[in-house]
């Protein structure tokens, strides 16, 4: 498992209406860490979920009060929440992966295996994409064009099942809110000089609530969020 069993872990989880899998998750990521190593924290930020996720959220911190929770009072992107999550994870070692339960968190070992002296980020890549077929053609279409626009040294910038080294933050700063966050994170790290590795990892139907992400204002506003991204990163090559 390389050096990860010297090390401690923050795992945390944006959430965003996603009260029938989160729960599920916590317990889950808290199975595995246990047999990982006794130094790990458990964040859920919740982006101002109407579901009754906060409410849950909060009985399961009853029952589970090592569970640290970030509540924003609305809604303020995806980027957003992942922000608030790398700024209050504070181990050696920060692995996030959605609420929504689209990935096994029972594969974080396999991200941990990866995790050798010279890599600084292991990203997950999905082996097949679990999701309707129109989706499934406008992911793999968008995951093509970004890594050629950006040039990112990743086969699957799109999949949020990452572990990275908490230095990473002492150089990369994060500012967006929306989900070109993710295209933001691997090109600042890229940038910085980290290192990556990849690990291939399963990818399921969602089971409980609708993506954030396939309708037409959300489309709109992210491609163009991206077509300034470009400028700022490629263009102008601010770090």
């Amino acid at each position: 498992m390389g050096d990860s069993e010297k090390k401690s872990i923050s795992v945390f989880f944006p959430c965003y209406n996603d009260r029938g899998t989160i729960a599920s998750l916590v317990l889950d990521v808290k199975a595995v860490l246990e047999r990982i190593t006794d130094d790990y924290e458990i964040i859920v930020v919740d982006d101002g979920s109407t579901d009754g996720s906060r409410d849950l959220l909060l009985k399961l911190q009853h029952d589970e009060p090592q569970l640290k929770l970030i509540f924003h009072e609305k809604n303020i992107g995806y980027g957003g929440a992942l922000r608030s999550g790398f700024k209050t994870a504070d181990k050696e070692l920060i692995f996030y992966t959605d609420g929504d339960g689209q990935y096994d968190v029972k594969e974080l070992p396999l991200l941990l295996e990866k995790l050798t002296d010279d890599i600084d980020v292991v990203n997950g890549y999905k082996i097949k994409r679990s999701d309707p077929l129109h989706r499934v053609i406008v992911g793999w279409f968008y995951q093509h064009a970004i890594k050629i626009a950006f040039s990112l040294p990743i086969s699957d910038p799109d999949c949020d099942f990452r572990l990275i080294r908490r230095k990473v933050f002492d150089a990369v700063k994060l500012e967006s809110n929306t989900g070109t966050i993710t295209v933001e994170l691997v090109k600042k790290i890229q940038c910085a000089g980290f290192k990556f590795a990849e690990v291939g990892v399963h990818h399921y139907f969602r089971v409980y609530g609708k993506s954030q992400f396939f309708n037409f204002s959300r489309v709109f506003k992210t491609l163009w969020k991206l077509k300034s991204l470009w400028v700022e990163l490629i263009l102008f090559n601010k770090k």
